[in-house]
C-alpha cells in the first residue's frame, strides 16, 4: 500500500500558485522527464505522476477538492479518466505543436489508448474505503481483510461480453483501433485530433452477441475478499491499494483508496515518530524525589523523579515511540512530570508546611 505524494510537492509549487506558474513549472518539468528525451528508467513514472498532479492543479474546481479534502477529495469523485479528460486542451496546447499532440504522448507511456486516459482501453473507477487504527497498529502494524461489494468480471463469460461460444467481431470502421483520427496542417504546425469511433464506441470490436448474465458488459456486481496490509508507522491519510478497485474486462483495474484515521489514544499523544504522556506526582515526591511505573505501548517501564524536579519537567524513555513509514528506527517517549498541588490542607498540614517555610526563610 502505497501513499499519493502531494501534488504541490510533486511539481515543486507553492498553495498560493497562480495557474501560469503552475503551467509553467509543469511544462519545464514535463520536458525534462518526457520520455522521448529521458531514457532513464524512472522517466515514465515521474512523467505520469507530474502530468496527473498539473490536471488536478490546474482544474479550478479539482484543485478546490483537492485543497479541502487532499487526494480522497478527487480520487473519490473522479476516475482518472475523468481527471485527464479535463485537461486534455493544456497538453494539447503544451506538447501539441508540431507533434502528435496529447494522445500520441500519453499512448507513448501508457500504451495504446493512454491506459483509461484515452481512448479505446478503459479503467475502473477507484473504490474509497474508510477504516481506523489504534496507536497500538501504528507501532505493530496490522493486516486487513475486507469484504467489498464491486465490479467484478463476470464469470460466464470470463469477462468477454460475448454469450459463450461467440466472439467478437473487429470493428470495420476502426479496423479494431477503437478510434479515429485526423490531421490538419496549420501553417508550421500539425495538429493529430482523436476522438472514440462511434460505430464501437472506442472498443475496437463489436459484440454481436453478449452475454446474457452480464448484458455484454463483461462485469457485473459482486463481492471480493481484499487483503492488504497496515504498515508500521502509519499516519491518518488517504493510501493506495492498487488494482483492487472496480475491474474492467480487458482495460485495467481501479484502486482501492484506504482512508486512514489513526484514534486518539486514551493515555498517550502522538507527534510524528514520538510519544509523550503525563505523569502526576505529589508535590511532596516532587521535592524528595522518587520512582514510578509509567505505560508505554509494549507493558511498562519503571523511571526515576530525581528530588527537586520542577513541574513541566521531561524524562525522555529512548526508543519507545513508534517508527515511521519513510523513516528507520522508532522515536522516543517523552514522559512530563505534573506537579500536583493540594487545593485543602488540613491544620496540621498546614502547620508542616508554615515550619517548613520558616526554616527555608
Amino acid at each position: 500500500m502505497s501513499a499519493k505524494r502531494d501534488y504541490y510537492e510533486v511539481l515543486g509549487v507553492s498553495k498560493s500558485s497562480s495557474n501560469d506558474e503552475i503551467k509553467k513549472q509543469y511544462r519545464k518539468l514535463a520536458l525534462k522527464f518526457h520520455p522521448d528525451r529521458n531514457q532513464s528508467a524512472e522517466a515514465g513514472e515521474h512523467f505520469k505522476e507530474i502530468s496527473e498532479a498539473y490536471a488536478v492543479l490546474s482544474d479550478t474546481e479539482k484543485r478546490q477538492l483537492y485543497d479541502q479534502h487532499g487526494h480522497a477529495g478527487v480520487d473519490g469523485r473522479y476516475s482518472s479518466e475523468d481527471i485527464f479528460q479535463g485537461a486534455r486542451g493544456d497538453f494539447s496546447d503544451i506538447f501539441g505543436r508540431g507533434g502528435g499532440g496529447f494522445d500520441s504522448i500519453f499512448e507513448s507511456i501508457f500504451g495504446r489508448g493512454g491506459g483509461g486516459f484515452g481512448f479505446g482501453q478503459e479503467r475502473g473507477s477507484d473504490i474509497l474505503y474508510q477504516t481506523s487504527v489504534t496507536l497500538e497498529d501504528v507501532l505493530h502494524g496490522k493486516q486487513m481483510e475486507i469484504e467489498l461489494q464491486k465490479q467484478i468480471q463476470c464469470d460466464t463469460c470470463s469477462g468477454s461480453g460475448c454469450k459463450p461460444g461467440t466472439d467478437k467481431k473487429t470493428c470495420s470502421s476502426c479496423n479494431g483501433q477503437g478510434q479515429v483520427r485526423q490531421t490538419r496542417n496549420m501553417g508550421f504546425a500539425s495538429f493529430v485530433t482523436a476522438a472514440p469511433c462511434s460505430s464501437c464506441k472506442g472498443h475496437g470490436s463489436i459484440i454481436e452477441t453478449p452475454c446474457g448474465d452480464c448484458k455484454g458488459q463483461g462485469k457485473k456486481k459482486g463481492s471480493k475478499k481484499v487483503t492488504f496490509d497496515i504498515p508500521p508507522g502509519i499516519d491518518s491519510g488517504d493510501y493506495t491499494v492498487p488494482n483492487e478497485g472496480n475491474e474492467v474486462p480487458g482495460g485495467s483495474n481501479g484502486d482501492l483508496i484506504v482512508r486512514v484515521r489513526v484514534q486518539p489514544h486514551s493515555k498517550f499523544n502522538r507527534d510524528g515518530k514520538d510519544i509523550f504522556y503525563d505523569q502526576d506526582v505529589s508535590m511532596v515526591d516532587a521535592a524528595l524525589g522518587c520512582e514510578v511505573v509509567v505505560p508505554t505501548l509494549e507493558g511498562t517501564e519503571k523511571i526515576k523523579v530525581d528530588s527537586g524536579s520542577q513541574p513541566n519537567t521531561i524524562i525522555k524513555l529512548k526508543g519507545k515511540g513508534v517508527s515511521h513509514i519513510n523513516s528507520r528506527g522508532r522515536g522516543d517517549q517523552y514522559v512530563r512530570i505534573v506537579v500536583n498541588i493540594p487545593k485543602k490542607l488540613n491544620k496540621h498540614q498546614k502547620n508542616l508546611l508554615n515550619e517548613f517555610k520558616q526554616n527555608s526563610d
